[in-house]
């Protein structure tokens, strides 16, 4: 990078979709004066990838909120984003801009059809016939509205009044074109509910691998065919790699996954990769040079051919983003924010100095509320027991899954 060339500052919880030219980055937060604050929600950056060359672009039109764990994806070349967690708490707003657009202008869907999903965030998608179908995340609901708690997992620590904090394996559709939302029932063997998990998609499937739930993070690997809506879990075979939430996963041909980074259930930040075959079911775990270099929080995929493994030589680039980085390997390439093994008080030496960015960045807030013993004890004798039948039918429908898994 040459002296004064721009270049995306570092960042976790951003978005970061790709076509063919260019990789989008928007939004995440930066750790400033050990405080975690939301970057620019009014610029977006592109990433020339075959220049290596970064660009920022100004936004403008009805523009979203400042956020982190949103989900992006391209459709038709339109960035859409949906959910995320901004000033106000996890939202399930979708916003779309024209990559074609010299303006860049921002607009926020209006539902013709449907019902929006509850506010979430942490949540993945796939792109399928002109469509996005997303996929799980963490959010809230109230507790008229959770009726199935085999879908949405509570967060004990997490709950005020009738609102409820938890995770969910719900799938929603959006429609761009007809601005429609619906909800497909879904058949089969369902993932549990979980947040910061990876997906994927090859032809008309759609996977899914690991993610938190509750306390633990899984590494467990599932396919939904987006034609049937019928959800099958792929048992893989041998060695295989531990469980994790924030990594990413790619199809790099047909019949392969490539996974990568990610949290392990320890909280430690990772940077080992890993390849799924679908026809054997078998796990193999990836020699190359970045191990020192762990990586979490959002990708970016695109697909890999054996046309492009032959026109590309393998390379790794690393863009002097500090906890943001994009990782190349011939055609297929990832992007992500990484949280490092201790809180960070400043931003890095190469970004602008942390007194002349605070005017234009936001207080990032707590993702969840954890609410303390005294508004448990505060609140009615009958509120309390709807909260533990509640809870109670959650405990049992754990006990239900162990023994079926025992089995």
């Amino acid at each position: 990078m040459s002296a004064g060339q721009p270049e995306a500052r570092e960042r976790s919880g951003h978005t970061a979709a790709a076509d063919g030219q260019y990789l989008y980055v928007w939004g995440g937060y930066v750790s400033v004066a050990d405080h975690e604050v939301f970057l620019p929600n009014d610029e977006l950056w592109l990433y020339d990838l075959e220049s290596g060359l970064w660009e920022r672009r100004d936004m403008c039109g009805t523009v979203p909120p400042a956020m982190s764990g949103t989900c992006g994806c391209i459709v038709n070349e339109e960035l859409f984003i949906f959910g995320g967690c901004c000033d106000d708490g996890q939202t399930n707003e979708l916003y779309s801009v024209g990559l074609q657009d010299e303006r860049l202008s921002w607009r926020r869907a209006t539902l013709r059809s449907g019902s929006l999903p509850s506010p979430r965030d942490k949540l993945s998608c796939w792109v399928h016939e002109g469509r996005i179908i997303y996929f799980g995340g963490y959010g809230h609901k109230p507790l008229s509205a959770i009726h199935d708690p085999e879908s949405f997992i509570v967060d004990e620590a997490s709950w005020a009044e009738d609102i409820f904090w938890g995770w969910n394996n719900e799938v929603h559709e959006f429609d761009p074109e007809r601005s429609s939302w619906t909800e497909p029932q879904t058949s089969g063997r369902a993932p549990l509910p979980r947040a910061a998990h990876a997906s994927a998609s090859i032809g008309s499937k759609g996977y899914v691998c690991g993610g938190r739930i509750k306390e633990t993070r899984t590494s467990d690997v599932f396919c939904l065919d987006l034609n049937s809506w019928t959800w099958s879990e792929i048992v893989g075979l041998g060695l295989a790699p531990v469980g994790r939430s924030w990594h990413t996963l790619t199809a790099v041909s047909d019949s392969s996954l490539f996974l990568f980074g990610g949290l392990s259930v320890d909280c430690r930040p990772m940077s080992d990769g890993w390849t799924f075959n679908l026809e054997t079911k078998g796990w193999t775990k990836m020699e190359h040079q970045n191990k020192d270099k762990p990586r979490l929080v959002k990708h970016a995929e695109m697909r890999w051919t054996e046309q492009d493994t032959q026109a590309v030589a393998h390379r790794v680039s690393r863009k002097r983003l500090g906890c943001y980085s994009v990782w190349r390997k011939s055609r297929l390439y990832s992007s992500s924010g990484q949280r490092p093994l201790q809180r960070r008080a400043g931003v890095p030496a190469a970004a602008a100095a942390a007194d002349t960015i605070v005017p234009r960045l936001h207080r990032k807030p707590r993702q969840q509320l954890s609410a303390p013993d005294p508004l448990f004890t505060s609140k009615t004798e009958n509120r309390c027991a709807e909260k533990d039948d509640f809870l109670q039918a959650q405990q049992e429908r754990t006990e239900r899954v162990k023994l079926w898994s025992d089995f």
